[in-house]
C-alpha cells in the first residue's frame, strides 16, 4: 500500500475486498490473510487501522446498516405516494442485495462480531436486519397515520414479517435473486390484512 493514501481510501478498499471474498467464497472463507491478500496490501495494513479483524468487520456492517438507513429514510418520505406494495417491494430488492445478504449470513456466523455490535449499540435481534426492520415499520407508521394501512396495523409485526419472507426468497446463493414478481406477491401477502377494505365491503 503507497504511503500517504487517506485512511478513508484504506478503509474502503479493505471493505470492498472483504465484500467480494464474501460473495465468492461465503463467511467462513473471511479472514484477515483473505481481505488483505484480495486487497493487495500487506496484512500489517489491516491492523494498523483497525484494533484486530472483529472491529474491521464491526465497521463493514456499521457501514452496511448506515446505508440502509438512508434507504429506509428515503422510504418514509415515499409515504403517501405510488402503492405501499410497491415501494415495499422496491427497498427489499435494494435492501436485500447480494452484500448485505452475505454480511447478514456473517453477522450470524460470528459471536464476537455480533458482541462488538452490541457495544456499537445497533439495534436487538439480528444487526442489519433489525435496523431495517424498524426503518420499515416506521413507513409503514406513517401509511398508517395517512389512511393507507387500518388503524389497528400493527407495524413492528408486519415489518419483521417482511423482512423474513424476502431474506427467505433472497438468502438461496445457487438460484440468485428473485423476479420482482415473486416479492410483490409476498409483500401484497403479508400486506393484506392490513389494507383498508373498500366501502362497504366488511373485513373477514
Amino acid at each position: 500500500m503507497p504511503t500517504g493514501v487517506a485512511i478513508r481510501d484504506v478503509r474502503e478498499q479493505l471493505f470492498g475486498a472483504a465484500e467480494r471474498v464474501l460473495l465468492r467464497a461465503g463467511p467462513d472463507a473471511l479472514t484477515s490473510r483473505a481481505v488483505t491478500t484480495e486487497a493487495g496490501c500487506a496484512k500489517g495494513v489491516l491492523h494498523r487501522h483497525f484494533g484486530d479483524f472483529d472491529a474491521f468487520l464491526a465497521e463493514l456492517v456499521l457501514e452496511r446498516i448506515s446505508r440502509i438507513g438512508h434507504r429506509t429514510a428515503a422510504l418514509r418520505d415515499a409515504a403517501g405516494t405510488g402503492t405501499a406494495a410497491g415501494n415495499l417491494t422496491g427497498v427489499l430488492a435494494d435492501l436485500f442485495d447480494p452484500v448485505t445478504v452475505a454480511i447478514v449470513a456473517l453477522v450470524t456466523f460470528r459471536d464476537e462480531l455480533r458482541a462488538r455490535l452490541r457495544q456499537a449499540g445497533t439495534a436487538g435481534g439480528v444487526p442489519i436486519l433489525a435496523e431495517a426492520a424498524a426503518g420499515i415499520s416506521g413507513y409503514l407508521a406513517a401509511e398508517r397515520d395517512l389512511g393507507r394501512l387500518v388503524p389497528d396495523a400493527d407495524t413492528d409485526t408486519l415489518a419483521r414479517t417482511l423482512l423474513g419472507a424476502a431474506h427467505l426468497l433472497f438468502a438461496d446463493r445457487e438460484t440468485g435473486p428473485p423476479e420482482a414478481d415473486a416479492v410483490h406477491k409476498a409483500v401484497t401477502t403479508v400486506l393484506a390484512g392490513a389494507l383498508p377494505r373498500p366501502a362497504g365491503r366488511d373485513r373477514t
